[in-house]
């Protein structure tokens, strides 16, 4: 009878697992792992139960009869060894040309700082000739204001002072009612009242009222020969023009 050869042994041709992968970390080749599948070749529609079973259990050992070994690779994982020693630390970046930003001369910084300077010099001057102006203008409607209440006063006043003259040209004006005549004339003139048209004056038509005109030789101009009433003046306000009689010459 006639042996049936048998299948290499695994662990005495050295192809087991564990020798192939010594064999190959000793040749320098890093370690693979081998999955071999042994069934034994056959129809699986022509075995029975029990011939499956048996050849399950012959399927372990080496047995007679054709084997087919397939070799299964797995990917290799690679492992890099633990480094010792301190663990390293990344250096800190450098910054670059173009995030460092360059810094301003100081000479253009100076020139910035008096272009402000000056900007503000002149707002503040602005702003001291606006306050000055208004100053000034709110002194001159207070001024105008209360001239203007003056000689309302006054000129509620001037036909009184009109009285007057005409009792000192009568010569009324004599003892007690002369004296208070005179307080009165001198307490108005405090307040800048001032009378103006005398006989003789040259004629003004700014200044005096023509009520008669008349010629004679013994003028050279318009002259005011007659008086008929007083004006007056509050400071260089006109409060009434002079009633006269104005003589031309010939």
């Amino acid at each position: 009878m006639t042996e049936k050869p048998r299948a290499a042994d695994p662990a005495a041709t050295g192809s087991a697992p564990g020798g192939s992968a010594k064999a190959g970390q000793d040749a320098g080749e890093e370690p693979r792992v081998v999955i071999r599948d042994k069934r034994k070749i056959g129809k699986a529609g022509e075995r029975s139960g029990a011939a499956a079973a048996a050849a399950d259990a012959a399927a372990d050992a080496p047995a007679e009869g054709l084997v087919e070994e397939t070799e299964v690779v797995v990917d290799e994982i690679e492992t890099e060894a633990p480094v010792s020693g301190p663990p390293v630390v990344d250096a800190p970046a450098e910054p670059t040309e173009e995030a460092v930003e360059p810094e301003a001369p100081l000479g253009v910084e100076l020139e910035a700082v008096r272009a402000e300077l000056d900007e503000r010099t002149r707002d503040l001057q602005r702003v001291t000739a606006e306050y000055a102006n208004y100053r000034k203008r709110v002194d001159r409607d207070r001024n105008l204001v209360q001239e203007q209440a003056i000689g309302s006063v006054l000129t509620a006043l001037l036909p009184i002072l009109d009285d007057l003259d005409r009792a000192r040209e009568h010569g009324d004006l004599v003892g007690g009612f002369g004296s208070v005549a005179e307080q009165l004339t001198t307490a108005l003139g405090k307040f800048g009242l001032t009378a103006f048209g005398e006989q003789g004056d040259p004629f003004d038509p700014t200044l005096h009222e023509a009520v008669a005109h008349q010629t004679s030789a013994d003028v050279t101009e318009p002259t005011c020969v007659q008086v008929m009433r007083r004006g007056y003046q509050l400071g260089e306000r006109l409060l009434r023009p002079a009633m006269v009689a104005v003589a031309d010459p010939q």
